[in-house]
């Protein structure tokens, strides 16, 4: 009898994943599908705004003018307009400094992975994006603790017993990282983040306490001209690291770290996620120039309101539907979120007849999320249009109406 190959393993491990229902697949929507799925919160990519500026950067550069970076930022892929693309946005996001990453990925594996020092703590929300887990797995920090999401309690519970076990984290000598989101990609709510600060003040007054917070779904959707929850709360100034992402509502790529000059300069030396590959092209960084050219002139408010305005159409329509005792069937949403979850225990084939129906809509599974937290994902977008969100719900009523499901409700 032969043992098995590796592609022999690797076929197992794929049937069981398939057998849980779990197996992902590369797909291609559509071009006439409606989009309730993507992250293009505020329609940029297919706006003729952002195409005629974004062209417009490209045709107007000098034929010599390399669109290849040719490698990395500290060896030959650094420029003068990267670096001016830099302090734009610091700017916009009145932050000290600014660094371009390739990703949101990057930019999280890259400074968490570097910036906390051995024997940090890191406290971080239960619901973090899976770049953040990577990036505390491979720093050199000490206790990484999870606290209950979106709770103040729970980071005050967390963070108590390790000041009792520790007087230098009492004293001021090592340093607690808390770590966040703004916006939350799954259940699309805020996070109490002026409740956190109190907590931390309360707890650290030495300043040792540091706030980490990716922004990356309320980039261009929350806070004056898109700048995101932090400025709408004005607390830039006690946020140590936010992370900005570009492929989502700015309908580009790459990510920035804002931070202070000091620890902009440290991530140039330790963050290997940008040290060892190769920097964004001038085609990649026109776009983001583009997008935030738009922001900054507030071109778009509009669309930020527009959003707005489709959000409250959305959750009216779906406040209205009519949910049979015997189906298990709830709605998830945070006011002002462009992120609505329709929970149940077969979101596959909720998700399967909406998309029968031109929508497009995702069913999110485990491992994303959680065991029992099984939902359909609603994203809008300011390009939808009322006529679509009745069409959206009125689908879901069908499958409400012809749903087999007699569980219990969640």
């Amino acid at each position: 009898m032969t043992s098995p190959t590796l592609v022999d393993s690797l076929s197992a491990a794929l049937s069981r994943r398939e057998a849980k229902s779990a197996r992902r697949r590369l797909t291609v929507l559509p071009r006439t599908a409606v989009d309730f799925s993507s992250n293009d919160f505020l329609s940029l990519s297919t706006s003729s705004a952002y195409r005629e500026r974004f062209l417009a950067h490209l045709n107007n550069t000098p034929p010599s003018f390399p669109l290849a970076s040719g490698g990395s930022r500290l060896l030959d892929g650094n420029s003068a307009y990267a670096e001016e693309l830099e302090n734009f946005i610091a700017t916009f996001h009145q932050a000290p400094t600014a660094l371009l990453f390739n990703s949101g990925y990057d930019a999280n594996v890259g400074a968490l992975s570097s910036i906390p020092q051995p024997g940090d703590v890191i406290l971080y929300d239960e619901l973090i994006h899976a770049s953040i887990h990577e990036g505390m797995r491979l720093s050199r920090a000490g206790p990484r603790k999870m606290f209950a999401h979106s709770s103040p309690i729970g980071l005050r519970e967390a963070l108590q017993p390790l000041m009792a076990e520790d007087p230098a984290i009492r004293n001021g000598q090592r340093n607690v990282f808390v770590v966040i989101e703004s916006i939350y990609s799954m259940d699309g709510d805020v996070a109490p983040i002026n409740e956190f600060i109190a907590v931390v003040d309360d707890l650290l007054p030495h300043g040792n306490g540091y706030f980490y917070v990716d922004e990356a779904h309320a980039t261009g959707v929350f806070g004056p001209r898109g700048a995101g929850v932090v400025q709408e709360l004005g607390v830039q100034d006690r946020m140590f690291i936010r992370v900005h992402t570009f492929g989502k509502a700015l309908a580009s790529h790459g990510a920035v770290v804002l931070c202070g000059p000091e620890t902009r300069d440290y991530l140039i030396n330790y963050a290997r996620s940008l040290i060892y590959t190769t920097a964004l092209g001038f085609p990649f960084l026109a776009a983001i120039r583009t997008a935030y050219e738009l922001l900054s002139s507030g071109e778009t408010e509009l669309l930020q309101h527009r959003l707005q305005q489709l959000i409250r159409h959305l959750r009216q329509q779906l406040d209205d539907l009519h949910t049979p005792q015997s189906v298990m069937f709830e709605i998830d949403h945070f006011p002002t979120s462009p992120i609505i979850s329709l929970r149940t225990s077969h979101p596959r084939q909720l998700a399967s007849l909406c998309q029968s129906k031109g929508f497009v809509v995702r069913a999110i599974m485990p491992p994303t999320v959680p065991v029992g937290k099984e939902r359909v994902r609603v994203c809008l977008h300011a390009g939808n249009t009322e006529v679509e969100i009745d069409g959206l719900a009125k689908v879901i009523q069908s499958w409400l109406e012809r749903s087999p499901i007699t569980e219990s409700k969640l």
